[in-house]
């Protein structure tokens, strides 16, 4: 497939993207680059390659969950600046 100015014109009005002359040359030349390579790519033989679903051998690892010790209630109100026994208190931000 060529890659023509026309075609840099109409890709450029779908994706309301104004070019230079300049940017237009650039943009056509890397275009034709792509589709070389794609056109390259349509010329293997992949007739006998099983679909890759996973990168590596392991899929689904996750770790084992593990009750670890936290702060009390108490512990993580102690710093705030404004607090009851059970909550932050925070200034109001919606005003009626």
């Amino acid at each position: 497939m060529e890659v023509n100015d026309a075609l840099v014109q109409q890709l450029a009005n779908l994706a309301r993207l104004e070019f230079s002359e300049q940017e237009r040359a650039g943009i056509q030349h890397d275009l034709q680059r792509m589709i070389t390579f794609v056109e390259k790519l349509n010329e293997l033989d992949t007739a006998n390659v099983q679909p890759l679903l996973f990168l590596t051998e392991n899929y689904n690892v996750f770790r084992e969950d593990k009750v670890i010790p936290s702060i009390t209630r108490e512990e993580g109100l102690q710093n705030a600046p404004s607090a009851n026994d059970q909550y932050f208190k925070v200034p109001k931000v919606i005003k009626k």
